[in-house]
């Protein structure tokens, strides 16, 4: 059990460094939304979902309502249960429910992405050892964040709080150079934003932010449908 564990975390230790450098991002972003080095933690330890931590704190610094914290981690997060469907099929006999309960915490896209590379079936000291370090690189990132966020100054706190969106970037333009329907949903999701933001201000964040996605997404499914493959 100590090798599979010990195999997940040397597995690991690249995601929890590329959490680490994300998550002091978020860090800083929480305390200038007016959240303690504390709250900022606590919400990345029971969380790990930079998408979904970053969507939810604008939703509090706005001062949104629990049903837009609702459905936007609900919009925001469901593919974490299209992945956790994946990984389980290839899941050790030793994988009773307790263990999958437990391993659902740290399914991300990361995550996932490893795991479905291992050529073996996965055991639950080898996803323990993994999810672990990578926590404990997102925890640690967002205190170390929060904590200079509350003495840097404005410039440099506004300066560092766009690594955030820098990651956001690096994952949606690799497939948009692609793909043009990928290119279409995110330049009508962020026209659609654009409007919200400027002129429809009767319309909370929260409620932007959903009706952004969901309107981008349909668009998307209805002008560039998914071609069946025949057999």
């Amino acid at each position: 059990m100590n090798n599979k564990f010990l195999k997940g975390m040397s597995h690991g230790i690249p995601i929890a460094l590329g959490y680490f450098s994300v998550s002091f991002g978020f860090g800083i972003k929480a305390v200038m939304s007016g959240l303690s080095v504390a709250e900022s933690s606590v919400i990345s330890l029971t969380n790990l979902t930079s998408a979904g931590q970053a969507a939810g704190v604008d939703i509090i610094a706005a001062g949104g309502s629990l049903l837009e914290m609702i459905i936007v981690q609900l919009t925001i997060n469901i593919r974490y249960s299209l992945m956790s469907l994946s990984l389980s099929q290839k899941l050790d006999k030793k994988f009773t429910m307790p263990h999958r309960l437990l391993a659902s915490y740290g399914i991300t896209d990361e995550i996932f992405a490893v795991c479905s590379a291992q050529t073996g079936l996965l055991t639950p000291a080898y996803m323990y050892g993994m999810i672990f370090i990578a926590a404990v690189g997102w925890v640690l990132g967002t205190f170390l964040g929060a904590s200079a966020g509350e003495f840097l100054p404005q410039s440099i706190s506004s300066a560092m709080g766009i690594v955030l969106y820098g990651m956001f970037l690096a994952i949606i333009i690799p497939p948009a150079k692609k793909e043009k329907s990928v290119l279409f949903v995110i330049s009508l999701a962020a026209l659609l934003s654009i409007i919200f933001y400027y002129f429809i201000d009767s319309v909370s964040a929260g409620f932007a932010m959903i009706i952004s996605a969901i309107i981008s997404a349909a668009a998307g499914a209805f002008f560039f449908p998914v071609k069946e493959i025949k057999n």
